[in-house]
């Protein structure tokens, strides 16, 4: 038997809060199939922060960002290659002389 992952938004964790102190905590996690630990997660980060402590704390990236971001990263490892093969040409060209043919009449 697999459990599935439920996901709670911040008005659903305040009204299971609010629920607690009515009811009491341990019945409130019995009826509602929750963690104690997780009740008093949320307990403390609404009490720290209140309502803004129980939204989610992970950061989501829009996909054009994130394509944006990688594109990016692309185009400078391309600009850095083309510095480096610059760089090892002159160094070369300062190293080699030129030597010019003279030319046989």
């Amino acid at each position: 038997m697999t459990r599935t992952r439920r996901v709670f938004s911040p008005e659903d964790r305040l009204s299971l809060l609010q629920e607690a102190e009515r009811e009491g905590f341990s019945e409130t996690c019995r009826k509602h199939n929750l963690s104690p630990a997780l009740l008093s997660r949320w307990r403390k980060k609404y009490l720290a922060k209140g309502v803004e402590g129980l939204k989610p704390a992970y950061r989501r990236v829009d996909p054009q960002i994130r394509a944006l971001e990688e594109e990016n990263e692309r185009l400078k490892r391309i600009v850095a290659r083309q510095a480096m093969e610059l760089e090892v040409k002159t160094e070369m060209l300062k190293k080699t002389p030129i030597q010019f043919k003279k030319k046989e009449r």
